[in-house]
């Protein structure tokens, strides 16, 4: 099992961002993904997560109306689209996969978590 966070980088304050989370070793659509982010000096938190089936997503206050989840099982992959973004959404961004259908905020609920990419939100 393997997940490949990608789509980081530097952006000004109120731009948008897409990051990927490319799944191998295992059909991304049989289990529930989240998406997580940690700042300098802060604990990781999630962000946003998916569930199989009807493709329910949650979202943290925080990003709520700002970002969205989404799956292509085609290719294997869920994105994160990240609008409207400011300074307090810079970090480090990780998804991980769970084993089972419903997603969950809490990272202790996550099986395998992929590296993570860097979001810098800056003027």
């Amino acid at each position: 099992v393997q997940l490949q966070a990608s789509g980081g980088g530097l952006v000004q304050p109120g731009e948008s961002l897409r990051l990927s989370c490319a799944a191998s070793g295992f059909t991304l659509d049989d289990y529930a993904i989240g998406w997580f982010r940690q700042a300098p000096g802060k604990e990781r938190e999630g962000v946003g997560c998916i569930s199989v089936g009807r493709g329910s997503t949650y979202y943290a206050n925080s990003v709520k109306g700002r970002f969205t989840i989404s799956r292509d099982n085609a290719k294997n992959t869920v994105y994160l689209q990240m609008n409207s973004l400011q300074p307090e959404d810079t970090a480090v961004y990780y998804c991980a996969v769970v084993m089972f259908p419903r997603c969950h905020l809490g990272k202790s609920w996550y099986d395998y978590w992929g590296q993570g990419t860097q979001v810098t939100v800056s003027s």
